[in-house]
């Protein structure tokens, strides 16, 4: 089943965190009501597609100590969520995990996409689970040994390769999406390099998403805190898909709804 039809729009992706130290400060963690209302208040203001989170995924490079739950932790955290959200609405549910457990449950409870931070990199259980369940998956690029020769080169490299291994699994192609992991093992400078030259993660063959949403860089940048950030992320959601990016990922669901509508129609109106 095809959920997406890619290049003619940008997909919204709202970030639904199930934790009490997300670094945006808008966890909710353990009020699962109030977790599933926002979810449906986001669909309603223009999300594509829910990604659920049970542990931050927060550098610690950049946010000090990350604590890190169990597993059957991060299931009793984002199970009801994603249950709830399933049988409620239609839309489309990521869980954001790297660990086959939490997402064999995730996709149990009603998850059809994987975002796995880890690029299927951290649990040699998880391609094969993607591969059975027939489900979509991100894969992203992230590292513990941040050495770049180009940033931008480097983790088109690695992408591909992720992506070849990926399919050489049993995933299909058309279920993959790519993320070059804005934040993760990179710089401000690094990170830039990215956005700007974000076309070039196009030749890897899939779609390409982006997660820019109140980061570091943004804070670095304009010197403001994280619960200030939106025009920040406005500027790098243009940018991202005036550079090509199919889907962003993002917090602040309604404003960025209004900004990728509004730069797809300068971007995408005459392109078909």
């Amino acid at each position: 089943m095809t959920l997406f039809d890619w290049g003619s729009k940008t997909y919204l992706m709202g970030i639904l965190n199930a934790t009490p130290d997300s670094f945006s400060g808008d966890g909710i963690h353990q009020d699962v009501n109030l977790t599933i209302s926002r979810g449906i208040e986001m669909l309603s203001r223009g999300a594509d597609v829910l990604d659920v989170g049970g542990e931050s995924s927060k550098p610690p490079s950049v946010y000090g100590h990350v604590h890190k739950v169990s597993e059957d932790e991060e299931i009793q955290r984002i199970v009801p969520i994603i249950r709830a959200l399933s049988l409620e609405t239609e839309a489309v549910i990521s869980v954001d995990t790297y660990k086959a457990k939490v997402a064999k449950a995730a996709i149990s409870a009603g998850a059809t996409m994987v975002n796995d931070i880890w690029g299927l990199g951290r649990d040699s259980e998880m391609v094969h689970l993607i591969a059975d369940t027939g489900v979509y998956v991100v894969i992203m690029h992230n590292t513990e040994s941040p050495k770049y020769k180009d940033v931008v080169k480097d983790t088109v490299a690695f992408l591909k390769k992720r992506v070849a291994f990926a399919i050489s699994a049993g995933i299909d192609k058309d279920k993959i999406i790519v993320d070059p992991g804005i934040g993760f093992a990179k710089g401000s400078e690094q990170n830039l390099q990215i956005l700007n030259r974000l076309h070039e993660y196009k030749t890897i063959g899939v779609p390409v998403m982006v997660g820019t949403s109140r980061k570091s860089t943004i804070g670095e940048i304009l010197e403001l805190p994280v619960d200030d950030r939106i025009e920040g992320t406005a500027a790098t959601v243009s940018v991202a898909i005036t550079r090509g990016a199919d889907m962003v990922r993002v917090h602040d669901v309604p404003e960025m709804h209004r900004i990728s509508t509004m730069t797809d129609a300068i971007v995408r109106r005459w392109a078909q």
